[in-house]
Order: C-alpha cells, then sequence, then structure tokens
C-alpha cells in the first residue's frame, strides 16, 4: 500500500474494465485520481472510491478529442495540486469486418479514439509535467495485437502499433526530462470491449477454451493489467522508459502451433 502516495493519476476509459480496476488501484495505492470516460458510469467509479476513502474525481470526456483532454489535464491539476501519471487507456475495437469491406470513415474513427487519443494525452500530460519539472511517468494501452496480426481487425491492430511506436518515439522526444513513457500490451482480458466474446463462449458452454492458446490457458483479468500500470506509474519503475511490457498469459512468447495433449 502507499506506492502513489501523494502523486496525481489521470486515467482515461475508467468507466469499466481495465480502466476502472486501475482507477480503484491507483487510489488504493494513494493516488488522487482523475477517472475520465466518455460513459456516465465513471462517476460512479469515482463515487466508490470516495465511499471507500480514496481521492477521486469523475469527468465524463471524449479521450480522442483535444479540448476534452487538455480540460481533463488541467481538471486533474487544478483538483489534485498537480500531475504525476497519465494513463491513456481508452479505446475501440471496431469489431473484425474484413478489411476489404472497410472504409477510410471506419480507419478514422477507431485511429481518432485510439491512436490519437494516446497521442493527445502524451502531449497534453507531458506539457504539463515540462512545465511543473515532473518526472512523472505515461502510460498508453497498446494491444498483443499491435504486435502482430490475428488479435484484431486491420485498423485495431493498426492503431494499436501505432501506440507502441508513439511509446518509443515520445520517450526519445522526451529526453532528459526524467518523464518515462511506456506502452502495455494486454492479451485477451475481459472487458467491456470483449464482453461479447466471452458471452457468447458461456452461452455455448466453452468459456474454458476462452485463452487457450496461451500457455497459462486462461483468459487476463482487468486487475492483471493494471498492475502492470501500477508498476509503470511507480518509482519502482525508474529506469524502464520506451517499452512496450506484454502481459497477456505468454501468448505472444510463440508462433503458433499444434499443441500436444496437457504434459502430466
Amino acid at each position: 500500500m502507499g506506492r502513489l502516495q501523494g502523486k496525481t493519476a489521470l486515467i482515461t476509459g475508467a468507466g469499466s474494465g481495465i480502466g476502472k480496476a486501475a482507477a480503484e488501484l491507483f487510489a488504493a495505492e494513494g493516488a488522487g485520481v482523475l477517472a475520465v470516460d466518455r460513459a456516465p458510469a465513471v462517476m460512479d467509479v469515482a463515487k466508490a472510491i470516495e465511499a471507500n476513502g480514496g481521492k477521486a474525481l469523475g469527468l465524463i470526456a471524449d479521450a480522442g478529442s483535444e479540448a476534452d483532454v487538455a480540460k481533463a489535464v488541467d481538471t486533474a491539476i487544478a483538483t489534485f495540486g498537480g500531475l504525476d501519471i497519465c494513463w491513456a487507456n481508452a479505446g475501440i475495437s471496431g469489431g473484425l469486418t474484413p478489411m476489404l469491406e472497410l472504409t477510410a470513415a471506419d480507419w478514422e474513427q477507431i485511429l481518432r479514439v485510439n491512436l490519437i487519443g494516446a497521442f493527445l494525452a502524451v502531449k497534453y500530460a507531458s506539457l504539463a509535467m515540462l512545465k511543473a519539472k515532473t518526472a512523472g511517468s505515461i502510460i498508453c494501452t497498446a494491444s498483443v495485437a499491435g504486435l502482430r496480426s490475428g488479435a484484431g481487425g486491420s485498423p485495431y491492430s493498426a492503431s494499436k502499433a501505432g501506440v507502441i511506436s508513439l511509446a518509443q518515439t515520445a520517450a526519445q522526444q522526451l529526453a532528459g526530462s526524467g518523464i518515462r513513457v511506456n506502452a502495455i500490451c494486454p492479451g485477451l482480458i475481459e472487458t467491456g470491449m470483449t464482453q461479447p466474446l466471452f458471452d457468447r463462449a458461456r452461452d455455448r458452454g466453452t468459456e474454458a477454451k476462452l485463452g487457450q492458446l496461451n500457455p497459462l490457458r486462461r483468459a487476463g483479468a482487468p486487475i492483471e493489467i493494471a498492475q502492470m500500470a501500477l508498476f509503470l506509474a511507480s518509482d519502482d519503475a525508474s529506469y524502464v522508459n520506451g517499452q512496450a511490457m506484454v502481459v497477456d498469459g505468454g501468448l505472444s512468447s510463440s508462433h503458433p502451433i499444434a499443441r500436444p495433449g496437457a504434459m502430466s
């Protein structure tokens, strides 16, 4: 407890799933949390944190809007006195429409939230940190889909590959500032984005097969991604910068293979 004591964290996509788990965890570790989401449920997340003795404020905003992101950073500073951590976690999947059936508008919508939204968070958070001379931590949610094909549609995968590159290039652009920028690449996690997949599997009685391609042979939980973010946000990760941290049960450690039976 207390790994983020006295720090301020801004988390987008905090109304559910990974962002909600992180908002609760960061607050429990002592941070003042600005929980941001375009869904009104983010207000309930903040209220629950406050009811449990934590410090939080909810803000309904669009992570892909420059004005909204700038306002969120200003709100975090005005409310909690500074900004030490920014997690650009908000994202949309765009479904699995075949590439040749997609339009430019489909791509623009996904890139606006997933990649441009991450850029805006990095830009405005780093500007605030530079002004205050804060050696902060900026985190972006990428995906194993950004590492190679097979984990998402083409625009989603491209957007997440872009997020990984953004973390790397931003870390270099901010050299000498003390600001660290890293990405997290989750595997299959049960969130609002993936809920239909989990619901269909439960309806068919095939829930046990979810995540069967990774060595742990299970899907992940939002808190398991939030724990990685806590590490990156904390001083424990003071020498970790420009990295894409993969949290996928080992899925991306291998090329696809036909697996033999479980070892006895």
